[in-house]
């Protein structure tokens, strides 16, 4: 049995939280809260562009009848140690320990006490902006930021996507002290290719770690029955306290978040896995504008899966769905007396079977679909109606919705 594990550092009293990947699997994820939003920046996302090595050309040496060729270069190292060592050199700066405290009430006795917490988190920019995981910070009162230098730091809370993990905090610093990192494509990334993570399990700082992509569009179940399908699985050895730390490639550019583990033990056993960089660009730029996702909305609160696909079990009133002419149950209530007795014919609802011609069968698929849009955008929604199950298309478009959806 497994359990996928948050991979951050508490201490004992530490509260943790729970989610699951697949049932009984869990996530275990820890804290904070915070204000303050800032001037938008944003990450940078550039083509990749080799480290180039300088390797020094093979030479040949004759012994007697031996040859022998010399790949290393003059620093000694090989190609492959000189790719290792170029990119923890280039990236190391970029890598911060994050330290949170916080109050936690017990419940039963109503007795307050102290908790700490403990992760790992990115500059993304000049200006102070570092990328992290939204359960390292999650409710904390207290974040303190611990540069590459030793400097620490008080951060301030900018903003963060519970749904996707993600979260944005800032400190201030001289320009010609940070050094961001820059992002890859990750639509681009390849099984087996070579990957590092540098981060700081169990408080050891800038530890870095390397392996391969183990495999692709994993499904990482996080919060509130929210499933990511994009999810980078790697075997690089990843622990608590790497939780939000840089997934880089040979290039030294981030590819992805180290968010959890699976782990019977609550240690590292070669499986672990990463939010993609494309995701992160996706959310950041709105967390750096607007301190929250603003997801897109189509109003649908509720569905039933079946096997024929999703029976629409409640509309938004007034929302962009009912709007637009899905249908919900039919309610029809009766007074008898004093007491009102309400039916609930769910054989008059919509049965949405797919959004625009994508065959639609689990409300995963569905809210994926709706997520991967803007507000404003348009679906075509095609439903089975009625008793004669009649194929129909109806247009919908999407409205913004502010809430962060915790």
């Amino acid at each position: 049995m497994k359990y996928v594990i948050g991979c951050f550092f508490s201490a004992v009293l530490g509260g943790l939280l729970v989610a699951s990947i697949e049932s009984p699997s869990s996530l275990w994820i820890t804290s904070s809260e915070a204000q303050v939003p800032m001037k938008p920046t944003g990450p940078r996302i550039i083509p990749p562009t080799p480290l180039n090595p300088t390797l020094s050309k093979p030479t040949t040496k004759k012994s007697g009848q031996a040859t022998q060729q010399n790949f290393f270069n003059e620093r000694g190292l090989s190609p492959e140690e000189e790719i290792n060592v170029s990119v923890y050199e280039k990236l190391n700066k970029s890598v911060v320990h994050i330290t949170t405290k916080s109050t936690k009430t017990d419940g039963f006795f109503l007795l307050e006490y102290d908790t700490e917490g403990a992760g790992s988190g990115a500059i993304i920019d000049k200006s102070g902006h570092i990328l992290t995981n939204y359960h390292v910070i999650e409710n904390a009162q207290q974040v303190n930021v611990t540069l590459f230098n030793g400097k620490s730091y008080s951060a301030t809370f900018v903003g963060a996507d519970a749904i996707n993990d993600i979260a944005v905090i800032k400190i201030e610093e001289e320009p010609q002290i940070l050094h961001p990192v820059t992002m890859a494509d990750s639509s681009r990334l390849k099984v087996g290719q070579r990957v590092f993570a540098i981060g700081n399990p169990f408080g050891l700082e800038r530890t870095m770690t390397c392996g391969i992509i183990s495999s692709l569009n994993r499904s990482l179940k996080l919060r509130g029955n929210r499933t990511i399908k994009s999810i980078i699985q790697i075997d690089a050895a990843v622990n608590p306290g790497n939780s939000g730390g840089p997934l880089l490639n040979s290039h030294g550019q981030l590819i992805g978040i180290n968010t959890a583990i699976a782990s019977s033990t609550g240690q590292s056993s070669g499986v672990g896995f990463a939010i993609p960089s494309n995701l992160v660009a996706r959310v950041v730029p709105q967390l750096l504008t607007h301190g929250h996702m603003i997801h897109p909305e189509i109003g649908i609160q509720r569905v039933y899966e079946t096997e024929q696909g999703l029976l629409v079990a409640k509309l938004t009133p007034g929302g962009p769905a009912e709007k637009a002419g899905l249908r919900g149950p039919k309610i029809e209530r009766q007074r008898r007396g004093l007491i009102v007795i309400e039916r609930v014919d769910r054989g008059a609802a919509d049965l949405i079977v797919a959004v625009d011609g994508n065959e639609i069968k689990t409300a995963a698929d569905f809210l994926d679909y709706i997520e991967s849009k803007k507000p404003g955008d348009t679906v075509l929604v095609t439903v089975l109606r009625g008793k004669e199950q009649t194929p129909t298309k109806i247009s919908v478009k999407l409205t913004a919705s502010h809430t962060n959806r915790q």
